[in-house]
């Protein structure tokens, strides 16, 4: 029994994605270059850095919408550049993504939105799905009434929170989100990442987040990796991060708007001590 428990133990600290060696490029463009990266079971990792650094593009590289030009990537016990078609679609359906604008329907609700990928992949009835999308939405905190509106209706926030129901739609374990904050007011974006923060510790998935919003990064993330010279630079405990002997890493993190982040991260943990 002691036995088993142990290796149930370091089954669960494995990482759920392994990215080795990456190489992208465009043409003659390099945007990584023996790139590593991990992302630990249940955490919230941010990754972040200048423009040009290829954020997107790393997570479009492990959700399969590019093929990268060589290296790596090993996402839940699968390597996906050795899977064929239906063995990857059987991996990649254990995802769930949020792009920045959210990319619902516009012709479609936010009950059909969030019903599609139940329909399509889960294949159940329309019914079911329909149900079932009723529940997802309650549970990023819309209102049952937002179900059957549209997306063009909706402000910002709302349609960050029906994207992000969409991505929960068939229960993945792991979440890709690119920088979902944006656009959002300061109040809507703190919601948000507590938001995030909650549906994690309820269900355990892990969440590989591209964001440049700092406050994001002290609300939310377990840790933080920079992404700089075409690698990784660092990936840390967002302490360690900001104490990194790097000139745009300093500049990120110590800066006015780092100051002012971490001012609000500590008042915030403060409030919940008292």
């Amino acid at each position: 029994m002691v036995a088993t428990t142990q290796a149930e133990n370091e089954q669960d600290e494995q990482p759920v994605i392994t990215v080795k060696g990456l190489v992208n490029r465009f043409g003659s463009v390099i945007v990584h270059e023996d790139l590593d990266l991990t992302l630990k079971q249940g955490e919230i990792l941010g990754v972040v850095g200048g423009s040009g650094t290829g954020k997107s593009v790393l997570l479009r590289s492990i959700v399969g919408l590019k093929r990268p030009n060589g290296g790596t990537i090993d996402v839940l016990g699968s390597r996906l550049n050795e899977l064929n078609e239906q063995q990857r679609s059987q991996v990649e359906r254990r995802f769930g993504v949020l792009f920045q604008r959210g990319a619902l329907f516009s012709s479609l609700n936010l009950q059909e939105n969030v019903a599609l990928p139940l329909i399509e992949h889960a294949k159940l009835s329309r019914k079911d799905a329909e149900y079932l999308a009723r529940i997802k939405l309650s549970l990023v905190g819309l209102p049952a009434k937002a179900a059957l509106q549209f997306p063009e209706s909706l402000s910002g926030g709302m349609v960050k929170r029906a994207a992000l129901a969409r991505a929960l739609a068939l229960d993945p374990d792991i979440l890709f989100l690119d920088e979902p904050t944006a656009g959002l007011d300061p109040i809507g974006a703190a919601a948000f990442d507590q938001l995030l923060v909650t549906l994690r510790d309820a269900l355990g998935f892990s969440v590989f987040l591209v964001t440049h919003d700092l406050d994001t990064l002290y609300a939310a993330c377990d840790r933080v990796a920079v992404l700089s010279q075409k690698r990784v630079l660092v990936a840390d405990t967002l302490e360690n991060v900001a104490n990194t002997d790097d000139e745009w890493v300093q500049a990120y993190f110590n800066g006015p708007r780092g100051r002012a982040a971490q001012y609000a991260a500590n008042a915030s943990t403060s409030g919940l001590k008292e």
